[in-house]
């Protein structure tokens, strides 16, 4: 426990130097609050620095199972640190709603319970799309690249916040180094991402905050109305391509850059469904509005289809339309794109592509296994034997993911939140996208939330950022034995 609080101490402490960005922005922007990051860095470097003091005789090399502790407490700890800018540049701003604003963006969420983001102190618009940035990748990976260089190991804190597959899979020879290489790829789709948003007409820091949003796949806007405020379809396909980036491994756009080549993309089982799955859900929702008259011709159809279906599914939440007002198949559609669509290894949110056509592909075994009782039938994805003890680990995810959701949902109930809002709030908070059903929807926001509500959300938001198992885990004595 000791020195997983060392480590907690040197990752807050790391995080203080993160304030540079929105302490620049306000002195740039002259907007009056560089006092207040300046002000909450030195508080984060203080407390971490203090921690990792106090602990500094009980470190030790961390084991496997510690990084279940740390990931948890990190990802708490680093929420609370995000949320102190808030607090002091906003007086009046009630605790719930500073955490669950820190969650919501470091989590990529985008959900937000704040209005009148026009007129909010552009630092601070900033900060909150920083968050997104920072946490799109993971702030435990990013820290991969860090800790190492304080004495710390950073094996242990990558199995426990990777999922899936990844965990066992390494692109250099040593986990930091990949860490580092991940990072550069994703600064780089982050730079063409802004550069081609100033091109299509947005303001440089509009740009760059849309930018962080729409790579981290987060919710986030500098405007009550999202993307819907700019109504520029130019707009609307940037962010639609960083977005489908976004949902992509990003170890595979790393290979694409190494070999300069995008043959790695049609070999990859995930992107080829991602793909096919976007491709027919923009159409058919198309079609559907089209069908139902809700906006006048085909191609104004397409336009709102394909920009909400695309940002919804990959977990971004951006919005151009308030989605309720479409015939009900197309948002439930979308809430359930969002539990499947994105890749391991992206920055989005859900169950994720791989666990999907796992489970699907173990359904096609088990009914020729029906048949043929003696046949063999390996389990094979994208020409890759899976071990049957993945198989079973997807399957236990898979139980938890809904088991949470069933429990969250009738944990909103109580509080006297209608069905439709319940489940969709529930399952939009653990995907990490923006936007549910009733009144956290479409170009809505959480305002309306109570604050057992909200704290219910966030809930459902770490535990989806996690990927659930991450704490669970910590409430099995088992785990607690020595």
């Amino acid at each position: 426990m000791f020195a997983v609080a060392h480590v907690l101490g040197l990752l807050l402490a790391t995080f203080a130097l993160t304030y540079v960005l929105p302490l620049g922005c306000s002195l740039l922007m002259g907007d009056g609050l560089w006092s207040r990051f300046l002000l909450a860095a030195l508080v984060t470097a203080g407390c971490g620095l203090l921690l990792a003091v106090l602990t500094w005789t009980r470190r030790r090399e961390l084991k496997p199972r510690d990084g279940f502790l740390l990931v948890t407490l990190g990802w708490l700890l680093l929420c609370a640190a995000a949320s102190l800018p808030l607090f002091l540049a906003l007086p009046g701003l009630s605790f719930t709603a500073g955490f669950f604003e820190a969650v919501s963006g470091l989590t990529t969420t985008g959900s937000t319970m704040l209005t009148g983001l026009d007129q909010l102190p552009p630092s601070l618009n900033f900060w909150r799309h920083a968050l997104h940035w920072f946490g799109g990748l993971g702030i435990i990976v990013m820290a991969l690249a860090v800790l190492p260089l304080l004495g710390v190991g950073g094996m242990q804190v990558y199995k426990g916040s990777a999922g899936g597959p990844v965990k066992d899979e390494r692109l250099a020879p040593r986990i930091t180094q990949t860490a580092k290489q991940l990072w550069f790829v994703y600064a780089l789709i982050t730079v063409a991402g802004i550069v081609a948003l100033r091109i299509s007409g947005m303001s440089w820091f509009d740009a760059v905050c849309h930018a962080f949003s729409a790579v981290g796949l987060g919710g986030f806007s500098t405007h009550d109305r999202s993307i819907a405020f700019f109504n520029s379809p130019a707009i609307e396909a940037v962010l639609i391509v960083l977005m489908v980036i976004a949902s992509l491994n990003f170890a595979r756009h790393l290979i694409a850059l190494r070999r300069l080549s995008l043959a790695g993309y049609r070999q990859d089982p995930e992107a080829q469904a991602i793909f096919v799955i976007l491709a027919v859900s923009v159409i058919g929702v198309a079609v559907l509005l089209n069908v139902h008259g809700v906006y006048a011709g085909f191609l104004p159809c397409l336009r709102a289809a394909a920009f909400n279906v695309v940002s919804q599914a990959t977990t971004s939440g951006l919005t151009t339309q308030d989605y309720q007002a479409w015939p009900v198949f197309a948002p439930y559609w979308m809430l359930f794109l969002s539990c499947i669509v994105c890749s391991t290894g992206s920055t989005g949110g859900g169950i994720k592509m791989f666990r999907t056509l796992l489970l699907a592909r173990q359904a096609g075994r088990e009914m020729k296994l029906l048949i043929h009782p003696a046949a063999v039938a390996p389990l094979r994805i994208g020409g890759r034997l899976i071990p049957d003890g993945v198989g079973n680990s997807v399957l236990a995810f898979i139980f938890l993911y809904f088991m949470t959701v069933a429990l969250l949902t009738f944990a909103m109930l109580l509080t006297g939140m209608d069905f439709d809002s319940s489940f969709g709030a529930v399952v939009a908070s653990i995907n990490n996208t923006a936007h549910g059903f009733g009144p956290p929807g479409g170009v809505h926001n959480f305002h309306s939330l109570s604050a057992l509500q909200a704290w219910i959300c966030a809930a459902a938001m770490l535990l989806g950022r996690v990927e659930i198992f991450s704490v669970i885990v910590l409430f099995r004595p088992v785990y607690w034995r020595k």
